[in-house]
């Protein structure tokens, strides 16, 4: 990155720099990872290339399916550019499979299937542990109207049957993601963020016996060991499958 590109942001495993063009911004893949809202730290070394490789032919696919994204192309290994977006700081989860935080809150078992995509909507805010929120205290916070949660909605569950079809072929099974959206320069609501191992859950179709592995931040937040491995495997399997 040269000095004509300003660090406007820096989260916990990305870098937004501006671009030449104000409408857009230049977004470098960290190869930090984190969990239990940064309170495990770690490095890996290529993991931002991984990431930046496997969102840019995610956000490809979506964006054939007419998903709207922020994801302009792909600059070089670690480094998209795309479109600059004010991000509503909601996390949206949708959970096909119990697993994580939801079979702590409840009385479901790990490795359920749910009888319909389950979503949980968050509050993004760092200080406050992004504690999970109702669509009423987002209307008192006055954070987006009804009908642009409705929208997000609806396509968080069109973003749900286009990524669980496109996983299972190359024998995967996506148990639950995060997505993040925001509004560009003229309003219209964009996917952001990244869709990558650090932010979907996918367990590995080659196993035989049921057992779970996991080939995502799991590995990191477990202490299972082969993240870099794992991410290099849906690299690899998403490689050959394009």
């Amino acid at each position: 990155m040269n000095n004509i590109n300003e660090l406007i942001y820096e989260g916990k495993a990305k870098k937004v720099f501006s671009h030449d063009d104000s409408n857009k911004v230049i977004i470098e893949f960290k190869d930090d990872a984190t969990a239990f809202n940064a309170m495990k730290k770690a490095k890996f070394e290529g993991k931002g290339k991984l990431n930046c490789l496997i969102s840019s032919r995610i956000f490809e696919l979506l964006i054939k399916n007419n998903i709207p994204t922020h994801f302009l192309e792909l600059k070089n290994e670690n480094t998209i550019i795309a479109k600059k977006i004010k991000v509503i700081p909601l996390e949206i989860v949708l959970r096909n499979t119990a697993y994580g935080s939801l079979c702590k809150q409840t009385t479901i078992k790990p490795g359920t299937v749910l009888p319909k995509p389950l979503i949980d909507i968050y509050l993004k805010n760092d200080e406050l542990n992004d504690p999970l929120i109702t669509k009423d205290r987002i209307e008192i916070l006055n954070i987006i109207s009804p009908k642009d949660l409705d929208l997000i909605i609806d396509l968080t569950l069109k973003i749900n049957v286009i990524l669980k079809s496109f996983f299972k072929n190359i024998q995967l099974e996506l148990v639950d993601f995060k997505l993040e959206f925001g509004y560009d320069c003229k309003n219209n609501i964009l996917l952001g963020d990244e869709i990558s191992p650090d932010n979907c859950r996918l367990w590995d179709l080659n196993q035989k016996n049921d057992i779970i592995v996991s080939l995502d931040k799991d590995r990191f937040r477990n202490d299972l060991g082969g993240l870099i491995e794992a991410y290099s495997e849906i690299n690899r399997r998403i490689n050959d499958f394009i």
